[in-house]
């Protein structure tokens, strides 16, 4: 069917709404969804397979917005298409309460798939939602029955493009050549500061080329055009696909096409007057939506509908055929869990010493097995990390059943890619590098945060006690940098068993992001018999040795390898009659959900001498330690030494800890015991 006025009128529909949206809220960037109207009209009218009604609807093409900035076109196609996305609420743009805030964000907007705005995040999600459906198709398809059958397109920006993110992700989508991946790309030559002219000067196509993309170049507002390319696109086989969509930031403006003004700021009254006049539109209508147009755009609404039922007859027929595959398709869909999933986790006895890193490996290997969603890989560190899952194969074009990712080195890309898959739905993905390389993947941390996505992030090589890499490899200030991030968890278990109950927690844990935070060197197996079990980890911290008179004197709080020096130091301080508690506290923010009688419980107030043993920056430690407590940190990079000595020169040994313990008591609990005082045990 081809295109007629009537499509032309629907384009500037989306042009006026985005122009008073912006311009009532009097903040905003209402170029980008002008000029790229007409190609986002075409995608979701004429190419997307969506259901308005039902925007979960499993099978959906997938869309994302990488230039979040211009979410005004975002909230007018949703709103036009028919999602629950009425029109007053593109009246209340950027306001407070409103569901179409400054920048879109998932679990906000019905529709949104993802939040985007920090650029090139989006961009590296769809690479992760491609996978995805790759791997769901690989593993859900089979003769005669294709349950899983869908797109993942994208609107990107040249400041998407740019960003590092992007270079990352488009690299390894050529690898794995994902033919299902199409990109949008809206060439508009501007950016805040001026024309790209000024820092961006490449060859697009020949570097997308080289990536092993599908290029092709339209006029943006080309409505036949768009629809062949991203027909052309559809059928390119095993190769991503980027369109590049020669558009003009603030289509129709007289004053502010092409200009850098429109790209952050609203037009202003006048001009938007004149824009509307220049399209043919009533000058002084306000979020004026013509019967015509919304007519046009509601058919999406009965296709998507049709689409959907179709797919679920066909769903039927496949869940008679393949009953057992049917069962695990509506599980991972649901995202619950199998049952029994928990028994197949190791423990491991107190006669051997493990690397919290290695017990990780094992607690994946056990579940891997078990929860087929489970999937994940590392950045070029698996052995380093434990992150292998043996006899699962490595995902690629020619094998998308394998569940092991290779993402290469690329920690940023391997973040937000994490964030597609565990957006798209039906995986649990996990993904691991160095402690030290988490600042690399922060900005993906923090939208995995933000949109509360249940990814796991295998951190290793936790402290200066990795050793002879030296300061550039030893993380110091990181513990302190995650947990200042809301809605992260993190947890730097103790030994092997608090590792494999942070495994447990971490699969039951939907509601956002897990950060493990693991040893290289080996740590003792604490023997759980004469101390407390380790399922105190979820509860963030715990006792995990008690003081032997009623009440403590003095207690010792610490994570990770820490707590056995924690154990060792209470040792001596209980032979020289100091009643002396241990707090294993593997995750603050577990701590924090507690009840306050629980924490009083762990922390009483009536005990203020304590002291906090961690091989980090010190920061935030103070509300545990409280005001007559103290830190044993570090407030300095690291040195390549073994490891066992950088510890030992850092003050993290027995002799160091009751000396500052002792400093906490004062002079009484130095001066020597007396007869029948009793000792440690």
């Amino acid at each position: 069917m081809r295109f007629d006025a009537t499509d032309e009128l629907c384009v500037n529909t989306i042009r006026t709404l985005a122009m008073d949206m912006v311009e009532q809220a009097r903040s905003g960037h209402p170029g980008m969804p002008m000029g790229a109207a007409a190609m986002a009209y075409v995608l979701w009218t004429r190419v997307l397979k969506h259901n308005p009604a039902d925007p979960t609807w499993p099978d959906r093409d997938r869309f994302v917005l990488s230039a979040g900035h211009g979410c005004a076109l975002l909230y007018s196609l949703l709103h036009l298409t028919g999602y629950d996305l009425p029109l007053r609420e593109l009246q209340r743009f950027r306001q407070w309460g409103s569901r179409t805030p400054g920048h879109s964000e998932r679990g906000v907007t019905p529709g949104v798939e993802v939040t985007t705005g920090p650029l090139g995040q989006g961009f590296a999600n769809g690479v992760g939602m491609a996978i995805a459906e790759r791997m769901l198709a690989a593993r859900f398809n089979c003769p005669g029955h294709t349950l899983v059958d869908h797109y993942t397109y994208g609107i990107v920006s040249d400041g998407d493009l740019m960003e590092g993110v992007a270079s990352e992700a488009a690299s390894l989508a050529g690898h794995l050549r994902l033919g299902r991946l199409i990109c949008l790309y809206d060439d508009n030559r501007v950016t805040i500061e001026g024309s790209t002219a000024l820092a961006f000067t490449e060859d697009v196509e020949m570097r997308f080329r080289s990536y092993g993309w599908a290029v092709q170049r339209v006029d943006g507002n080309d409505l036949q055009a768009v629809e062949a390319a991203l027909q052309t696109a559809r059928s390119a086989g095993e190769q991503p696909s980027l369109i590049i969509a020669r558009t003009h930031i603030a289509y129709g403006s007289p004053n502010k096409q092409d200009s850098s003004d429109a790209h952050g700021a609203a037009l202003g009254e006048e001009e938007v007057r004149l824009t509307k006049l220049a399209l043919g539109w009533p000058a002084d209508a306000k979020f004026l939506v013509p019967e015509q147009a919304l007519e046009r755009f509601r058919r999406v609404r009965e296709r998507g509908a049709a689409t959907q039922s179709a797919w679920q007859a066909h769903w039927e027929v496949y869940a008679h055929s393949y009953p057992q595959l049917a069962l695990e398709w509506q599980r991972v869909m649901q995202g619950s869990l199998p049952e029994g999933w928990e028994s197949v986790l190791p423990t491991f006895e107190p006669s051997v010493a493990m690397a919290t890193r290695e017990a990780s490996g094992k607690a994946i290997h056990a579940l891997a097995t078990h929860i087929t969603e489970l999937v994940g890989g590392s950045a070029d560190l698996a052995s380093s990390n434990n992150t292998y899952m043996a006899g699962m194969g490595d995902f690629g074009a020619a094998n998308p059943a394998g569940r092991n990712l290779r993402f290469g080195v690329r920690e940023h890309a391997m973040g937000a890619i994490l964030n597609g898959m565990a957006a798209h739905g039906g995986l649990r993905p996990y993904g691991g590098t160095f402690l030290v390389f988490s600042d690399y993947m922060r900005p993906s941390i923090r939208l995995a945060a933000l949109m509360k996505l249940p990814v796991i992030y295998v951190f290793t090589h936790d402290s200066v006690g990795l050793g002879e890499d030296g300061p550039t490899h030893q993380p110091v200030e990181h513990l302190a940098a995650l947990r200042a991030m809301p809605e992260l968890t993190v947890i730097r278990p103790a030994d092997a068993n608090e590792t494999v109950k942070a495994w447990e927690l971490c699969l039951k844990h939907t509601a956002g992001p897990v950060a493990l935070v693991l040893s290289r060197q080996k740590l003792p197996v604490i023997d759980r018999t004469a101390l407390a079990s380790p399922d105190g980890l979820n509860q963030g911290a715990y006792v995990l040795a008690e003081a032997s008179a009623p009440a403590p004197a003095l207690i010792l709080i610490a994570t990770g390898s820490e707590v056995t020096l924690a154990l060792e130091a209470r040792q001596r301080l209980e032979q020289q009659g100091v009643p002396t508690r241990v707090v294993s506290m593997p995750s603050w923010e577990l701590f924090e959900e507690q009840t306050r009688e629980y924490r009083d419980a762990v922390l009483p107030d009536a005990v203020q001498a304590r002291l906090v043993i961690e091989a980090g920056a010190s920061l935030g430690w103070c509300r545990y330690a409280g005001p007559g407590g103290d830190v044993l940190g570090i407030e300095h990079f690291g040195a390549s030494a073994p490891g066992n000595v950088v510890l030992d020169k850092y003050g993290f040994n027995v002799d160091s800890v009751v000396a500052r313990a002792i400093d906490l008591l004062g002079a009484d609990a130095a001066a020597p015991k007396p007869s029948g005082a009793q000792s440690g045990s």
